[in-house]
């Protein structure tokens, strides 16, 4: 059902119950039944007020569907009306409301599902790998993920920030400056001498290799590093190995097609103050106190579901990681963004309760559930029916980069979204890379372009095909795909509300579906002309949606498979 349909029905219910029972406050929901032969809309409002009415839920349906049909404004919506069950009011759509989608898809184009301007901002943070080695595929549905649903957040009205927070600070970049040292200086992983905790890819020994060799490399927001070549220098290393590393990883999201607004680091809120400023307004705010040499975070008291205490200063000095992500979000709330979203793996599940106990021991109005947080499992990778652990030149995991090489941007991207961001995922390289309907990438991408061949073919300029009257679709399967195609800009909402792309993958594939099912049931290019330009017109008005859809996935729509 159109969204302006949907809101006069609403509406129309809406004056109905308030003429009925003038203090009722019903919830007024729309739905589609589960079983299509019972309508296309459906509502249970007359269960909610029957017994403040004072009558059988079925009698209440029937006053009230008795007041839908004389509405001037519903009545060419509805086709017919019935009462099921204990009291459900099932709608069918008028012939002309279904093939209405047809007009609001030829007007709005690339518009179409998409909302006005809210004058509202949203930050996505996402991906923020820690530069020491290449991106995986962990980060890869990171991405994915984080990137589709800043389209989806475009599409609703929003104002969208993409942001990367690289944590530059701390001893996973100790870690990676003396691995490179060790193998600048030609201590082999194999070594006994090698640091324990070191990183052990071949992408060290090309880092060692290219500063011993005086090289310059450049991040994307960087000043050009030039390596000093001095094998002595840990800070140099340093300095050179995480901005060749940076950069390492703007070559691996240029490949995925994903540019990011800003890019913040973690050792700016070291170097500002920042740190040290949250640090002193929480002992101000009587939030700490100490205990064995330590700082501690009064978490259990702040409302946020702690279960214990968390030390902010350790024994030996330094920050534990969650002070400066709690000095990270303050620039945010500061920087004037309201609505925060985080994508992290499922293993910062802890990270959630330290960060907002902190943002609510500052006490600067921001509410307990800032940021939001998506934490997404893991992926396993599978090639060859075998399972995928080792990469060649990353040693331990699999990469983004790999991945695209292995089956394309299109594939990596919505087959990494096409699953709840909360479920394991198992990525099939050899599914992603077969030209079945069993590779829903594939199966939709194919739609598309199988709509261009048949416009092609037809010879029919679009500007005629967008006139034909489509009031002679009327076979079950044209009234199928008309309402499935009228469902998509409330799926948008929706997948935009609950944080949950994989619902636009979800709604490709039925459409993808029902197209083929239409194709294959209904002859496009017959001979009566009026019939087949209708039929064009909705297989055009299909071809625009999906692209659409695809286009919020950041999934290419070819013209040719």
């Amino acid at each position: 059902m159109l969204p302006e349909h949907a809101i006069i029905l609403t509406d129309s219910l809406k004056r109905i119950v308030q003429e009925l029972l003038p203090d009722a406050e019903p919830t007024i929901l729309l739905e589609r039944p589960k079983v299509a032969a019972h309508g296309d809309v459906a509502t249970n409002v007359a269960m909610q007020l029957a017994k403040k009415a004072g009558l059988r839920p079925r009698d209440l349906a029937q006053t009230i569907i008795e007041r839908l049909e004389h509405d001037s404004l519903v009545s060419p919506l509805i086709d017919s009306a019935e009462i099921a069950g204990p009291g459900f009011i099932n709608l069918r759509l008028s012939n002309s409301a279904v093939v209405a989608v047809l007009d609001t898809v030829d007007s709005e184009a690339d518009r179409y599902g998409y909302a006005e301007s809210r004058n509202e901002k949203v930050m996505v943070e996402f991906v923020s790998a820690n530069p020491t080695g290449p991106l995986h595929v962990g980060h890869a549905r990171q991405a994915a993920l984080g990137d589709a649903l800043c389209r989806l957040y475009t599409a609703s009205g929003y104002e969208v920030t993409r942001e990367f927070y690289y944590n530059d600070a701390g001893n996973q970049i100790d870690n990676l400056a003396i691995s490179v040292q060790a193998r600048a200086n030609g201590i082999e992983p194999s070594d006994p001498a090698y640091p324990a905790d070191g990183y052990r890819g071949d992408y060290i020994l090309e880092i060692a290799n290219d500063y011993l060799a005086r090289k310059t490399v450049q991040a994307s927001d960087g000043e050009p590093v030039q390596a000093a070549g001095d094998a002595g220098d840990l800070e140099a290393i340093r300095r050179f190995a995480v901005a060749y590393l940076r950069h390492e990883q703007d070559l691996d999201l240029k490949a995925f097609g994903l540019v990011f607004d800003n890019y913040y680091l973690e050792s700016s809120l070291y170097e500002t103050g920042r740190v040290q400023a949250v640090v002193h307004r929480l002992v101000e705010n009587e939030h700490t106190y100490e205990q064995d040499g330590a700082l501690w975070l009064r978490t259990t008291e702040l409302g946020t579901g702690d279960d214990k205490d968390r030390v902010m200063r350790k024994r030996e000095g330094g920050y534990t990681y969650f002070v400066p992500d709690v000095a990270y979000h303050v620039s945010k709330w500061v920087r004037g963004f309201r609505k925060a979203i985080n994508i992290q793996g499922s293993d910062h599940h802890g990270t959630v309760a330290r960060v907002r106990a902190g943002l609510q021991g500052l006490d600067m109005g921001i509410p307990k559930d800032f940021p939001e947080y998506i934490l997404h499992k893991m992926v396993k990778v599978v090639r060859d029916n075998e399972e995928v652990k080792i990469s060649k030149r990353a040693g331990s995991y699999v990469t983004l980069r790999e991945l695209i090489d292995w089956v394309g941007r299109d594939a990596v991207r919505f087959f990494l979204i096409q699953r709840r961001a909360d479920t394991e995922f198992v990525f099939d390289v050899d599914l992603a890379r077969s030209q079945t309907e069993e590779n829903p990438v594939y199966y939709v991408q194919y739609a598309h372009a199988r709509i261009c061949s048949i416009l092609l073919q037809s010879g029919v300029p679009l500007s005629e095909v967008q006139k034909a009257d489509a009031s002679v679709l009327t076979s079950a399967t044209e009234q199928t795909l008309m309402k499935r195609l009228a469902e998509f800009p409330a799926v948008v909402r929706q997948a935009t509300q609950d944080l949950s792309p994989h619902l636009i993958a979800f709604w490709l594939r039925d459409c993808a579906s029902d197209f083929h099912g239409w194709y294959n049931a209904e002859r496009v290019l017959v001979d009566d002309i009026a019939i087949r330009h209708a039929r064009l017109r909705l297989a055009d008005a299909t071809r625009q949606v999906l692209a659409n859809g695809l286009a919020l996935l950041g999934v290419s729509a070819p013209e040719r498979m």
